[in-house]
């Protein structure tokens, strides 16, 4: 096996609803966070699904869930990533 040893993947996936068209804002949220966590991710994935899903997973751990929590603000969203793969990293003004 070649990459990154186990114990350092940071994967986060992104499943969202094909029916809803909700690709845009999938990847929109997808380029955000590897704009932020460059370095600390892995990988980042967009996995399409149906039923009205939105669903954001770091390391197969769900951290948001659009069914529970409403659609997520980005700053919401990095900071429950960044709790999982880099804890002690800044997000700047995302912190306040």
């Amino acid at each position: 096996m070649t990459g990154a040893p186990l114990e350092d993947v940071q994967r986060v996936e992104i499943e969202y609803c094909t029916q809803c068209r909700w690709l845009p804002r999938a990847a929109w949220l997808a380029q955000e966070l590897l704009t932020t966590f460059e370095t600390e991710l892995t990988e980042l994935a967009l996995k399409p699904g149906t039923g009205g899903v939105f669903v954001v997973r770091v390391n197969d751990e769900v951290v948001w869930d659009r069914r529970e929590q409403g659609f997520p603000e980005p700053t919401a969203v990095k900071q429950a990533v960044r709790d999982r793969v880099a804890p002690g990293k800044s997000l700047g003004h995302s912190d306040k």
